[in-house]
């Protein structure tokens, strides 16, 4: 059989007879680029975006498209309720987006995957601020056939205002994950709210968080009086391997359960954190760390009678640490600072106040041996306070920075019966970042600015079924920690967002208390604030035909 010819395709050459002034060389020349762009299709020759980084010429910065987050299972018990609600803050360009909220299980992974990913098949449980009442969040092109669907339990229409929905109702209900895409997805938000009777009444919040390889937490246990559990959640297409290393006060904790612990696509795993260490340890540092994969790790802590709450995850070991939201009505407080450095950590230990960082008598520095946990207690009353606070450790030499970590349990008390929440060392506000569920008449903002005086624009949002959105700008003297009062929007309905803006100065951290109480008990959690990161730096790309030559 005769074998086909192929044959070269013919470019006609373009008639250079009107270039003046041309040589027969320089016409030559032209000619080759000019078939050059037909057969390699050049990109178009003009100047890129202006970007500040012109001056440099080597990066520039664009808004992100897709925004993923993994929420905690619930851990509601037999008789709680947990609600979760999305956000995104306004300001989004680009396409009409999509935000939705859904177990986290494998089909809805797999389905979540996807780029023909189908439009949700339910709507949110709860009014999701769409005028027209109908389910929100759907792409705004129809989904390709065949294409898989995410069974969504939330859904977001609108960038401006929250889409608020309940976790499945029962005791073992799964880790959630929430997408947003296109003018959603910068700031994109969502935060977990429960209450409960496990372990007495309680409030226990979590923001949920992108996954990630490590997370630091400082204040679990294992002691008598607790019950804690590590929670893993895989909402990625692969599977991942994850390794715990707990630190005491006597060092590391050597288990072989703890290692290598695999956590498949879609799934949650609870891990009871007393069956991980070799009798009871209080004031432990756990540190979830994968091998392979990421994961959404956290630590929910119920001390029996006493409180029930998520750590939330410690910024990362540094040499200095801040940790805010410490309320006005505290009675006690514990902190755990730990280090898995090789060197010893000591450190200078504050308090903001009304004048700014002071050093409190008694508790004026504390010390932590290499690989270990050290603890300071502290004991507040109506005397003593000056309303709500911050804690910062710094390095009590300058020459010797050790990174650490470090976590403060806090107490409220009233009429006999309390209630603790645990706060972690913060990361600063930044240009923007955002709590998605508070509630009219139980919402605290504290504000702490740690090294400068700071500007910070304080925006809520309408509810979720209503309301009319509130700004204002509030002035926070070095030191100090301000507690920003009329942040609720007129004629709130349901849960409305609050979105901060640092306008200068600083640094600013952040944290809002969500409060109610219920049988007497000063139920209460607190979450912080963590910047958006609503854009990313990118190489900046140069348009240059010459790539085809070499």
């Amino acid at each position: 059989m005769k074998k086909p010819t192929l044959k070269a395709p013919k470019f006609k050459a373009p008639d250079l007879g009107a270039v003046t002034g041309g040589s027969r060389t320089g016409q030559s020349l032209l000619a080759g680029v000019a078939v050059l762009g037909l057969v390699f299709g050049i990109a178009e020759l003009r100047s890129p975006a202006t970007s500040a980084a012109d001056a440099g010429g080597a990066r520039t910065t664009a808004q992100v498209e897709r925004t993923a987050l993994v929420c905690p299972p619930p851990m509601q018990g037999v008789t709680g309720s947990t609600n979760l609600t999305l956000f995104s803050p306004e300001g989004g360009t680009g396409s009409t987006g999509s935000g939705l909220l859904a177990e986290a299980n494998a089909d809805n992974v797999v389905a979540a995957q996807s780029p023909a990913r189908a439009a949700p098949t339910k709507p949110s449980g709860a009014p999701s601020g769409s005028p027209s009442e109908q389910p929100s969040g759907s792409p705004s092109a129809a989904p390709n056939a065949g294409a898989p669907v995410v069974d969504a339990r939330v859904t977001l229409a609108k960038p401006g205002v929250p889409a608020t929905g309940p976790a499945a109702n029962n005791d073992n209900a799964p880790g959630s994950f929430a997408i947003a895409t296109g003018n959603l997805a910068p700031g994109f938000t969502a935060t977990q709210v429960t209450s409960s009777e496990n372990g007495g009444t309680s409030l226990a919040g979590a923001d949920c968080v992108p996954s990630g390889t490590s997370f630091w937490f400082a204040g679990a246990s294992t002691a008598g009086n607790r019950v804690d559990y590590v929670t893993l959640v895989n909402a990625d297409s692969l599977p991942a391997v994850v390794d715990l290393r707990m630190y005491g006060d006597k060092g590391l904790i050597e288990n072989e359960l703890a290692s290598s612990i695999s956590i498949a696509p879609g799934q949650t795993q609870t891990l009871l954190l007393s069956s991980l260490t070799k009798g009871p340890v209080d004031d432990l540092a756990l540190h979830v760390v994968t091998r392979s994969g990421r994961v959404g790790a956290g630590v929910h802590a119920i001390d029996t009678g006493k409180g029930t709450d998520w750590l939330e995850p410690s910024a990362d070991p540094g040499p200095s640490v801040t940790v805010p939201g410490i309320p006005d009505d505290v009675t006690t407080a514990h902190l755990v600072v730990a280090t898995d450095s090789a060197d010893d950590a000591d450190l200078k230990v504050q308090l903001s106040g009304k004048n700014g960082w002071f050093t409190p008598a008694g508790k004026e520095s504390i010390h932590v041996k290499a690989g270990m946990t050290a603890t300071l207690d502290f004991q507040f009353s109506a005397e003593t306070r000056e309303g709500a606070s911050a804690i910062r450790l710094t390095p009590s030499s300058a020459g010797h920075p050790t990174p650490v970590v470090a976590g403060l349990r806090v107490d409220r008390e009233n009429k006999g019966k309390t209630e603790a929440t645990w706060l972690s060392g913060g990361s600063p506000v930044g240009d923007r970042a955002s709590v998605a569920d508070n509630r009219a008449g139980q919402t605290k903002l504290m504000l702490t600015a740690v090294d400068a005086d700071a500007k910070v624009k304080v925006s809520s949002s309408a509810g979720a079924s209503g309301g009319t959105p509130v700004t204002k700008d509030v002035d926070v003297p070095a030191g100090t920690t301000v507690t920003v009062e009329g942040i609720d929007p007129e004629g709130a309905n349901g849960p409305y967002a609050l979105t901060l803006r640092t306008l200068g100065g600083g640094p600013v951290l952040a944290t809002r208390q969500l409060s109610v109480t219920t049988k007497d008990v000063p139920a209460f959690t607190t979450q912080r604030f963590r910047d958006d990161h609503a854009t990313v730096e990118v190489p900046r790309v140069a348009a240059d035909p010459g790539i085809v030559l070499r």
